[in-house]
């Protein structure tokens, strides 16, 4: 699985922008707010139809634009596939898959399978447990175009029956409707349960076997998910949180409050393990992923990484390379002085400077004379 090229009008700080993207490495390079990240969030967008910045679709267009098209080509094995988004300011945004409309962006997912690392995940373990769903329903979604469908489903029933908690107490006999509710609620929100449980089952020994190499066999780690609700006890639980539910006009349980736990030695990390362990985990996790997905669907995803290197000490580094190099990978950085000095292969360089990039020869890299980037582009 690769890409091939990526075309851009009017999105972010690009004006326009024609980028043609090798199988191997391509290093995306330049100081700080000058597009990288921006070219990144642009395929990422491209595959998953989201940004992975929280971002919404009209700050997305370039600043005093009314619309933005993103174009990308990418190969699936043998089979190539054109993906057309086009992103307006006050409207839905609209998808074509080989110059067909889609209905729904859920026909994006299955296409590309894209793995994104940025400095943030690095936060993973101890933020909220917000952070980690949104991990959880990212790959899944990726993976299985049922979950995705099924996650709208479950957002849609949730948001009404919120609703309709918040409306009881003003409207005679909307009491009555809430088991109706309720009952949809509970076929939802168990499909969820059972496929995030799966999934994780799966995933807790790969992020383990990582961690441990990550660790140098120091520490092991474990891995669970933790389901606010069990499936065999939603129902009862519903029952007892009604009275709760009414005066906080709020479902208080369900999958929207699941999370995933992190121990080492029996402590949770996410309160007690230090900085280092709790970085260490986030990049198991992230690995992982990377991981799964080839196990999946027997291909390598495409990865994407968001100036991470820098914030890594030596060994994750060393490690992370390593997994690179089986893969497609487009990296943005601010300096080369970690890939030269592990002689990680570059295959296709990219100067980034105010929306505007230029392809570098790889030999102007001196990856051998182990000579500083900086020092082959001046003019």
């Amino acid at each position: 699985m690769q890409i091939d090229s990526l075309e851009l009008q009017n999105f972010r700080n690009y004006e326009n922008l024609s980028l043609r993207l090798c199988r191997g490495s391509n290093i995306l390079y330049g100081e700080n707010a000058q597009g990288k990240t921006n070219l990144l969030e642009a395929i990422f967008m491209a595959c998953t139809a989201k940004s992975y910045r929280f971002t919404k679709d009209r700050d997305l267009i370039r600043f005093g634009e009314e619309e933005a098209h993103i174009k990308l080509i990418l190969r699936k094995g043998s089979a190539p596939y054109r993906i057309d988004m086009h992103l307006k300011r006050n409207q839905s945004k609209g998808i074509a898959i080989d110059e067909i409309p889609i209905r729904r962006a859920s026909e994006l997912f299955g296409i590309a399978n894209i793995v994104c690392f940025s400095p943030e995940d690095l936060s993973l373990i101890k933020d909220g447990p917000v952070v980690r769903r949104r991990f959880l329903d990212l790959e899944l979604c990726q993976l299985n175009r049922g979950y995705l469908q099924e996650l709208g489903r479950y957002g849609r029933i949730l948001n009404q029956r919120n609703r309709l908690l918040r409306d009881i107490p003003f409207k005679a006999g909307l009491l009555d409707t809430l088991s109706v509710w309720d009952e949809q609620l509970l076929s939802s929100g168990t499909a969820l349960i059972e496929i995030r449980s799966a999934f994780m089952k799966r995933l807790s020994p790969i992020i383990s076997e990582i961690h441990g190499r990550l660790s140098g066999g120091r520490e092991k780690i474990e891995v669970d998910y933790e389901p606010n609700v069990k499936a065999e006890n939603f129902r009862k639980k519903l029952s007892l949180l009604r009275e709760s539910e009414l005066k906080q006009h709020l479902s208080l349980a369900g999958p929207h409050r699941d999370d995933i736990s992190f121990r080492i030695d029996g402590r949770d990390i996410r309160k007690f393990g230090s900085q280092g362990q709790q970085r260490t985990a986030a990049l198991a996790l992230k690995l992982s992923e990377i991981e799964l997905v080839r196990e999946m669907i027997d291909d390598t995803p495409i990865l994407l990484l968001d100036d991470v290197l820098s914030e890594l000490d030596s060994a994750r580094q060393n490690y992370l390379l390593k997994i690179l190099k089986d893969t497609q990978n487009i990296i943005s950085c601010t300096g080369l002085d970690d890939f030269l000095s592990k002689r990680f292969p570059i295959d296709q360089l990219y100067q980034v400077e105010r929306g505007k990039i230029r392809e570098l020869p790889r030999s102007d890299t001196k990856v051998c004379s182990g000579y500083r980037f900086s020092d082959t582009i001046k003019e």
